[in-house]
């Protein structure tokens, strides 16, 4: 099952760091002297560089120190969601596909392959993301582009220029066949999910489809929210929005499905497809959050 994206998932890369360290210096005791000797080199590396020069670092795979999309494994996950993106949405190598809330290219890297009569463009609001992203992506796959959404974000871009409520995204009316978002709408706050959801309803094509990631809550899942199996609990209430942790709000949100499914009606969407997650406790689940795919009307 997908990590995408548990708010309390206790793997970090700094956990893995500190375990590879530890790994090595031990080696270093064991080995004969005249290996320590070129062994102390590696160890004075940064575990990226290392992982360079022994050719571990898999083509347009980040630096660990710069990935900020979650603790899941960066590659697996990304395979995964290509999966569900093809059998779930229907996307095909020909489409034009936007992803906002693109990362580090954690989802851009698997379609590389895919889309090769078709182009991707992908917007987020870290900038180091999109630099990145820019300078390894698109250098290699032209038909691939990132810009920066330049939205103010305390913890990401506390400059941006933007309120996530007004903000609109920098494309044409019906421009894509294809729009998904992972992770996003599970930190938004009604009003900016209200905005984002507008927005995605103008720049797809008729008979586009769009794959969103939620926490969706119905009867189901607060029966296991009350059960005690859920990892979240969503227990307070604020601007319309469900969320788990009163002192950080958008660390992770909640919305009833009624009135998700309610909303993309209202903007000209048929929900074709809901895949419920396994973050409240379900045994059956296809991935960490819940996914709806829709087709615009």
């Amino acid at each position: 099952m997908s990590q995408i994206e548990n708010p309390l998932a206790k793997t970090s890369f700094s956990h893995q760091r500190n375990l590879s360290t530890g790994i090595r210096s031990v080696l270093s005791r064991r080995l004969p002297s005249s290996l320590r000797r070129q062994l102390k080199f590696f160890m004075l590396l940064p575990l990226d560089v290392v992982d360079l020069l022994l050719g571990r670092r898999k083509e347009l795979l980040p630096p660990r120190y710069l990935n900020f999309a979650g603790d899941g494994d960066f590659e697996a996950t990304g395979n995964e969601f290509l999966q569900y993106f093809t059998d779930l949405a229907g996307l095909k190598r020909e489409h034009r596909v936007l992803e906002v809330g693109c990362g580090i290219g954690r989802m851009a890297r698997p379609l590389t392959t895919y889309l090769k009569e078709g182009s991707y463009e992908g917007i987020d609001i870290v900038p180091r993301g999109i630099r990145w992203c820019q300078g390894h992506i698109s250098t290699k796959y032209p038909n691939f582009r990132f810009q920066l959404a330049d939205i103010k974000s305390a913890m990401y871009n506390p400059y941006g220029r933007f309120n996530p409520t007004e903000y609109r995204f920098p494309f044409g009316d019906s421009e894509f066949d294809f729009i998904f978002l992972t992770s996003v709408f599970t930190h938004m706050m009604k009003r900016d999910l209200e905005n984002y959801l507008a927005e995605i309803a103008r720049t797809i094509r008729p008979n586009g489809t769009s794959l969103i990631t939620f926490f969706l809550l119905n009867n189901d899942t607060r029966q296991l929210i009350t059960g005690g199996l859920s990892s979240l609990n969503f227990q307070f209430f604020r601007e319309g929005s469900h969320i788990d942790d009163e002192r950080n709000p958008d660390r992770a949100v909640a919305y009833d499905e009624e009135y998700i499914r309610a909303l993309y009606g209202e903007l000209g969407f048929t929900v074709e497809t809901v895949r419920y997650g396994g973050w409240c406790g379900r045994t059956d689940s296809l991935s960490y959050q819940d996914i709806v795919v829709a087709r615009k009307n």
